[in-house]
């Protein structure tokens, strides 16, 4: 099995709904276990918290998750944004759309400089996301 570098976002609170979100959003299975179920003793308040989400996506990435417990600073996303990227303008369009819902366009998802189609929008749960779609050669014959 080859080695994946899988994004892992830490939520104060609302894993569970934010992952959710990300689900209608991005598409693909998500699984949720809570501390309760993991076994993991410790304040009772936590034990219907996400102690691990993982959302498999349709095109094979992953997106996983947690919140933190209690007692446990809380977590911050300044500095970490998410990427996505290809050339299906339909299928990047659509997450785009749907991740702005709740959430704030930074820069319109418009022609950039460079050629391809890019945007930046922050989601409702505070998280960046770069939306860039490739630019397709026009095949000359």
């Amino acid at each position: 099995m080859p080695t994946h570098l899988n994004p892992y976002i830490h939520f104060n609170g609302h894993a569970r709904e934010a992952m959710e979100f990300y689900q209608q959003a991005l598409g693909g299975d998500l699984r949720i276990s809570t501390f309760a179920e993991g076994g993991m003793p410790g304040d009772p308040a936590d034990a219907d918290k996400v102690m691990h989400a993982q959302l498999d996506l349709p095109n094979g990435e992953v997106l996983m998750a947690s919140d933190t417990m209690a007692g446990q600073p809380a977590p911050a996303v300044a500095g970490i944004s998410m990427s996505l990227s290809g050339e299906d303008d339909a299928e990047l369009t659509r997450y785009w759309e749907a991740l702005q819902d709740g959430g704030t366009v930074v820069e319109p998802l418009v022609e950039a400089p460079w050629g391809d189609k890019f945007g930046i929008l922050t989601d409702r749960y505070g998280l960046t996301w770069f939306v860039n779609v490739t630019k397709v050669p026009v095949a000359t014959g």
